[in-house]
């Protein structure tokens, strides 16, 4: 039966039920603790919720589903980071009931700061990126069992790149055991399905990355690539949520420990209380700049003496994190961006794109021409080194040079 005054409903939920209990303002139980499976949701939503109900829920694995669905029956749905209720996390004595309680009591009283909800396509493009990160993952495994091969019989493999598919009898016919044999089979059509679903998923970030400005122009950005770029992007979300620079590196992780408390001040590592994801691919994305750009060279070099590498790597991934805020937020163009270098990873992108998803007619040069005038970059260049090829010719800039605002 449906109750008319204000009540907050705290959900506990696990794989097949949820716990939900309700108070009132004055945190009095007016919904008692009940256990509700989720194949029944749907009917205990209509019974039970009504536009008047603030419910609250902890992120888990269905969280977005399960959002989704409160959203038509309550007034306002919350969900909280578990690491952000203390009391639930830290408490000595808990079960499912003391849970909901607590997160019942807590939104009652205005006390617990609900994480940014992202839509449908955000949800979507985050699964396919922690989709290609499980088949990196599978084929490095399988990788890793077939050189322990190797090692463990003390093998000489061949020169060129082992496991190319032109290896695969020179796998088959090592001297092993039958079971072993089977084993290095097993491992080789594992690391054939993973780098196929590889592939295929990079070949949409692809198409996704054509399609979205915003993706294409982190191109421009030292050490990104199409899929540093989406991931990027998808860890952002939305980047007008973030008011300054400095919550985004918030947000990575990527900013100090801080400790300021009367006389004392004191500051630490990096909190790392922030997307993994986005972390990750940054500091990877550093190691990319600090080892083949000009200007980060330089800061690595400067920064390495007093911090040591790993530390100065961790400074150059927040500062390209800034550089990504003003690109996104302001349409700014990076500060040290290298024309040339540019344009050759615009060139490489279209290749890799093809004719079919390029507009008719336009050639990759082409192509390149119109996404440097897009980012405003480049009016000057005539031509794209690539290789040990002849240069190729790139067709003249529609922006002037006087044309182009100063970003820099």
């Amino acid at each position: 039966m449906k109750d008319s005054g204000k009540r907050y409903i705290g959900l506990d939920v696990h794989k097949h039920y949820l716990i939900a209990i309700g108070v009132d303002d004055e945190l009095h139980v007016v919904l008692p603790a009940r256990r509700v499976e989720l194949f029944h949701l749907e009917s205990w939503m209509k019974k039970t919720l009504t536009k008047q109900d603030d419910v609250v829920l902890e992120m888990t694995t269905n969280t977005w589903q399960l959002y989704d669905e409160l959203c038509e029956h309550a007034g306002s749905v919350t969900v909280v980071h578990p690491p952000h209720v203390a009391l639930i996390t830290r408490s000595q004595v808990m079960n499912d009931k003391i849970a909901a309680s607590i997160l019942a009591r807590l939104l009652a009283k205005g006390l617990l700061v609900g994480i940014w909800v992202p839509p449908q396509e955000i949800r979507e493009l985050r699964g396919l990126v922690a989709q290609r990160k499980k088949m990196t993952g599978l084929a490095t495994q399988a990788k890793n069992r077939l050189h322990a091969v190797l090692q463990r019989h003390h093998l000489v493999p061949p020169e060129g790149n082992l496991f190319h598919e032109s290896q695969q009898d020179w796998w088959l016919t090592l001297p092993l055991g039958p079971l072993e044999k089977v084993n290095v089979q097993s491992d080789l059509e594992t690391l054939r399905f993973a780098q196929a679903q590889q592939m295929r998923l990079t070949c949409m970030m692809e198409e996704i990355t054509n399609q979205q400005e915003q993706v294409t122009r982190l191109l421009q950005v030292p050490g990104f690539g199409v899929v540093t770029a989406v991931t990027v992007w998808a860890a952002i979300g939305t980047i007008q949520r973030f008011e300054d620079p400095q919550h985004l590196v918030g947000y990575a992780g990527l900013g100090t420990r801080v400790h300021n408390s009367g006389m004392s001040t004191r500051t630490g590592r990096i909190t790392k209380a922030g997307r993994r994801d986005l972390r990750v691919v940054l500091i990877e994305a550093a190691q990319i700049a600090a080892n083949t750009h000009p200007h980060w060279k330089a800061e690595l070099a400067r920064l390495q003496p007093r911090l040591g590498r790993n530390k100065a790597i961790v400074a150059i991934a927040r500062k390209l994190l800034i550089a990504v805020w003003y690109i996104l937020a302001q349409y700014k163009t990076d500060r040290f961006a290298e024309p040339q270098a540019i344009a050759q990873k615009l060139l490489k992108f279209a290749y890799q794109l093809g004719k079919a998803n390029r507009p008719p007619g336009q050639s990759a040069a082409q192509f390149v021409r119109q996404r440097l005038d897009a980012l405003q970059l480049g009016q000057e260049l005539t031509s794209i080194a690539w290789g040990s090829k002849k240069p190729i010719p790139l067709p003249p800039s529609t922006n002037k040079v006087s044309d182009v605002p100063n970003t820099k």
